[in-house]
């Protein structure tokens, strides 16, 4: 287990355990945060636990070409039920995010702090928000990170109303030159969408 300490860096992530888990501790800087991106690594952590870091083997990851639409939400799609807008309200997605229940999960890993840093990268341009509108109110979306090199680092999403969240994503990526999306973690949902496992070490590559 490593321990980090002030010092920007990270030990190698061939050095992970066999669940990813590749530090602990140290901050959420924003220099920190895109310093992990980089390199294949993120944070993820419950609340009241220590600043976890992880660069998961293999990872899992949606090529935009190889995006799956079923017929009915192609057929949803036709329907435009929705209104999908990007970066307008970034705050009010990851607060969103932050206060969905999910199966499984006791707390949120979407802590006060997680929040801050992840503004504070939207302010910068690293971070970035879909929206999903429907009467005017949200009931949708998804944030995550962009080191523009043509690869998303998708962090969270959320749904009010069945299918928001699809929709947002599929419009996000039908509309935006990305050649990879990390996705990170394993979840039904996202394979439903096409993502797949692919090595670690090809999964460098495209950084």
């Amino acid at each position: 287990m490593h321990f980090l300490t002030n010092k920007i860096e990270f030990p190698d992530v061939s050095e992970a355990s066999s669940e990813g888990l590749l530090a602990v501790g140290g901050d959420l800087s924003t220099e920190r945060i895109l310093h992990a991106y980089a390199n294949g690594i993120f944070p993820w952590f419950e609340d009241e636990e220590p600043l976890l870091w992880w660069s998961p083997d293999p990872r899992f990851v949606l090529f935009p070409k190889e995006l799956k639409i079923s017929k009915s939400m192609a057929q949803l799609l036709k329907k435009n039920p929705f209104k999908v807008t990007f970066n307008k309200d970034f705050e009010a997605v990851i607060e969103q995010c932050a206060i969905t229940k999910r199966e499984g999960q006791l707390g949120t890993w979407i802590t006060d702090d997680m929040k801050e840093a992840y503004i504070n990268l939207h302010k910068l341009g690293y971070a970035k928000s879909v929206e999903v509108w429907q009467n005017n109110k949200l009931v949708g979306g998804l944030y995550g990170v962009d080191l523009g090199n043509k690869m998303f680092c998708g962090e969270s999403m959320f749904a009010k109303v069945s299918n928001a969240s699809k929709v947002g994503f599929i419009q996000f990526f039908q509309k935006h030159d990305y050649k990879i999306v990390d996705c990170q973690i394993y979840t039904k949902h996202l394979e439903s969408l096409g993502a797949r496992h692919i090595s670690r070490d090809e999964f460098l590559k495209y950084l």
